[in-house]
């Protein structure tokens, strides 16, 4: 609806200062010359933006203009109120300061909206962690945090996987990312992605870096995901599956692309998997709803677990059986 765009454009000067026709017509998905027609009905309608025209020109509000919040619907409220994740915000200090801010945007709502943003909050939690996962101590995100936004530099005593585990680094935090519950740092030089909660200790040095303009910390988060998930399943096994049992993806989009079932309605597939050592925990979760064919190794390594298992329940299935022999009269 143009009501709703005219507000848009009303807001992205308001948040972001001069924009020029083609800045917002990207920004709204429109043409250059709707965005013409719309700051002119802005312009009818008393409010005080101009152009600038020139190589450093645009569109601009007045200094010291701002609209307030009645543009909303119900819904932009209610996902507004969605957003706010009250666990993230205190581990990061800010937990009061996000109570503070949607006190002050509910206040602001109307009393309609104001209804839609206390059900939402009544009915919806948001609660970031897997069941199974363990609490970690992340003591020094705040520091981090901090030094992400006034670009300082860190030295800290970070603890990887490899040998040498515990080394020194320093790092420019470009930008903080909540995933799984689990907190990450994405830093230069690189950028390169370091865990908060494997920071040992931290010293912040006071020295400023200069974090590129044209890095964007969403776009590099996805590509990022997506590299891990291509080095992480490098490895293809065999399977056969018995009707009904699904494997999580990215296996179960390998089921779906080259499955092929037989008269037993059992689904022969090649599906990739991260090592041995966890295609062996993952596929004996799966009891006899699947049999490994290849690799060797895997298939190998399952059958002698499987054996060990028959051996040793066995043998208390035995002892079982004589006990309550014993025990009768």
């Amino acid at each position: 609806m143009r009501s709703s765009r005219l507000l848009s454009v009303l807001l992205l000067l308001q948040t972001r200062g001069r924009m020029t026709a083609a800045q917002l017509a990207e920004e709204l998905e429109v043409s250059v010359r709707t965005v013409y027609r719309d700051v002119e009905a802005l312009s009818a309608a008393g409010v005080p933006l101009y152009g600038d025209a020139g190589h450093a020109g645009g569109y601009r509000l007045l200094d010291g203009y701002r609209t307030r919040l009645t543009g909303l619907n119900a819904d932009e409220a209610e996902a507004l109120f969605l957003a706010g994740v009250p666990g993230p915000a205190a581990e990061l200090g800010l937990g009061s300061v996000l109570a503070a801010a949607q006190l002050k945007v509910r206040a602001a709502l109307p009393p309609e909206l104001r209804a839609h943003a206390d059900r939402i909050s009544g009915r919806f939690h948001l609660d970031a962690p897997g069941w199974y996962a363990d609490a970690e101590e992340t003591p020094y995100l705040p520091a981090v945090a901090d030094a992400v936004w006034n670009s300082r530099v860190l030295h800290v005593l970070y603890r990887r996987w490899a040998e040498p585990t515990d080394v020194e680094r320093r790092l420019e935090p470009y930008g903080l990312v909540l995933k799984a519950g689990r907190w990450y740092v994405v830093a230069g030089p690189g950028p390169r992605t370091f865990r908060v909660d494997q920071i040992l200790e931290l010293m912040a040095s006071g020295a400023e870096f200069v974090r590129p303009d044209t890095f964007d910390l969403a776009a590099h988060w996805t590509a990022y995901q997506r590299d891990f998930h291509d080095r992480l399943h490098r490895g293809e096994a065999v399977v056969r599956l018995a009707p009904g049992v699904r494997l999580p993806r990215p296996a179960s989009d390998a089921v779906e692309a080259n499955g092929r079932t037989d008269e037993q309605g059992w689904t022969l597939a090649t599906v990739p998997i991260e090592s041995v050592d966890r295609a062996h925990e993952e596929f004996l979760r799966l009891g006899t709803g699947v049999e490994v064919l290849a690799p060797a190794e895997l298939r190998e390594r399952i059958a002698r677990t499987v054996t060990e298992l028959a051996a040793r329940y066995g043998n208390l299935a035995h002892t079982s059986g004589n006990s309550l022999a014993d025990g009768g009269d």
